[in-house]
């Protein structure tokens, strides 16, 4: 490993406009926007070296979030101010920087120190009764659901779950926090398919990422 090796961890938002770019797509834009930026990012060696790049968790299509997280490996240090400068006007539409954090080359891979995830769901309908809704929905022993094939039990992956707006009125919204681990990460879409709200009718947004050791 290089002496001079640095992993940069980078905090950002990913709005409206960029919404509908997928995980992998997500990680060839960043992968993109560093080399516009003429920044000295490492590859993994061997016969299709890849950019060393490391998203948090990957955030569904269609949603948008301001706590999204990717870690970098630079082949020599940098500083905050020269690497803010060559990357704002590199970046594409729809991608904000936040932020800028040096960590251990050593740490584990990001996705694995991810705990938990918050997200708001916003719905465009009238749901009378939300946080009774929610309130039952919490009861709940058990909430199967299906993903890609194979059933599951949603309710362990709810932390929380509450109306921030129960009333009459525009933009109804939903708090909800879930379970991110690796083999148990919930889905905010599931969680509003749970509570009879048809997702064609909401945005979600993701708020923030919880780290293993912020518990």
């Amino acid at each position: 490993m290089s002496e001079t090796l640095t992993r940069i961890r980078i905090y950002f938002s990913k709005t409206a406009s960029i919404r509908f770019t997928g995980h992998l797509d997500l990680q060839r834009t960043w992968e993109r926007t560093f080399r516009r930026a003429r920044l000295p990012i490492a590859y993994k060696q061997g016969f299709n070296p890849q950019a060393r790049l490391n998203l948090a968790l990957a955030l569904p299509l269609g949603f948008t979030s301001q706590c999204e997280i990717l870690d970098v490996w630079l082949e020599y240090p940098i500083s905050f101010s020269e690497l803010e400068s060559r990357l704002l006007p590199a970046l594409p539409p729809g991608l904000e920087i936040t932020g800028f954090q040096e960590v251990g080359l050593s740490e584990p891979a990001l996705q694995t120190q991810i705990a938990s995830a918050d997200y708001h769901i916003s719905m465009d309908n009238q749901q009378p009764d939300l946080q009774s809704d929610c309130e039952v929905l919490l009861q709940s022993a058990s909430i199967m659901r299906q993903w890609k094939g194979k059933n599951y039990d949603l309710r362990p992956l709810i932390l929380e779950l509450r109306a921030l707006q129960d009333g009459p009125g525009d933009n109804q919204k939903i708090f909800v926090r879930l379970s991110a681990r690796e083999g148990a990460t919930g889905r905010p879409e599931e969680v509003a398919a749970a509570l009879g709200i048809s997702s064609d009718l909401t945005r979600v947004h993701r708020i923030k990422l919880a780290f293993l050791s912020d518990e």
